[in-house]
């Protein structure tokens, strides 16, 4: 069965995966101030990242609309859709809606929405995920099922240089105030298995808090010969190769790929921020 994928664009596609016609993007819209930004693959980060710098307001994103997934679902195509993580987006949920909406009058569509529980390269490691099984001709209801159950096996880390986007837009909610500017402290950042951040660590300036970071992963990843490491990366291609390095020199993963961030991770992100998901 032919097969057709369905991101977000908060997922930070590999330029190969970009290039390959299985994959189709439904964008986000960004503003910063009174302009707004669709991220697509016209995105100009450096251009974004100066707006954000010069802007006395907190960039925001808005969701895609169901129609907009709904234009995509059609087509003989098996459907599978991955999206940033419901508790930090409604992109999910336009998803489901614009899922059932197209069910009503295509039955016996196969359709199936991934909450990624995550963001970044996470949504990257689940698409790639997908295609793996997809491409090897597996039934629609197994490459479901596994899917599932690789993203729940899924870990997402990440050191941003300050959380000023994600505390404004509460996607901090519930979690403790960090000191991070006048001492420099630099927090270690992960998701939760249901999609919410919470703090891992902390250290003091950037680079240890990498290593923090590339400590935690050794500790808890669970057979990385079987794992692909993926590392993102907003405007700092040398930190993600720093923690590419460090990591590999220390645990056996499978591969690892490293992505830039597109509009959305670089709105959460910010310049420098590193994620890694595995």
């Amino acid at each position: 069965m032919s097969y057709k994928i369905i991101v977000d664009s908060c997922t930070d596609l590999t330029e190969e995966m970009r290039k390959d016609g299985h994959f189709h993007l439904v964008p986000l819209e960004l503003q910063v101030g009174e302009t707004r930004i669709v991220d697509d693959e016209t995105f100009d980060q450096a251009n974004f990242l100066k707006m954000v710098r010069e802007s006395p307001v907190s960039p925001k994103s808005s969701c895609p609309s169901p129609e907009a997934y709904m234009k995509l679902y059609g087509g003989d195509e098996d459907i599978y859709v991955v999206t940033l993580s419901a508790n930090l987006s409604g992109s999910f949920n336009s998803a489901e809606v614009g899922k059932n909406l197209y069910l009503e009058e295509n039955t016996a569509k196969n359709i199936e929405i991934f909450n990624s529980c995550s963001a970044s390269v996470g949504q990257t490691l689940i698409a790639h995920k997908i295609r793996e099984l997809a491409s090897a001709g597996k039934p629609f209801h197994e490459v479901v099922e596994a899917v599932h159950k690789f993203r729940d096996g899924l870990s997402t880390k990440f050191v941003l240089e300050n959380l000023d986007t994600l505390r404004k837009s509460g996607r901090l909610t519930g979690l403790k105030a960090v000191i991070t500017s006048v001492l420099n402290i630099k927090p270690v950042m992960m998701a939760t298995p249901e999609g919410t951040i919470t703090k891992l660590d902390q250290a003091r300036g950037i680079q240890k808090a990498l290593g923090v970071m590339v400590e935690a992963v050794e500790k808890d990843v669970k057979n990385p010969q079987d794992r692909i490491l993926g590392i993102a990366h907003c405007n700092n291609y040398g930190r993600a190769q720093y923690v590419k390095e460090e990591l590999l020199r220390r645990v056996s993963f499978k591969d690892c790929i490293i992505v830039e961030t597109a509009g959305v991770s670089t709105m959460y992100a910010g310049d420098g921020g590193v994620i890694v998901c595995y």
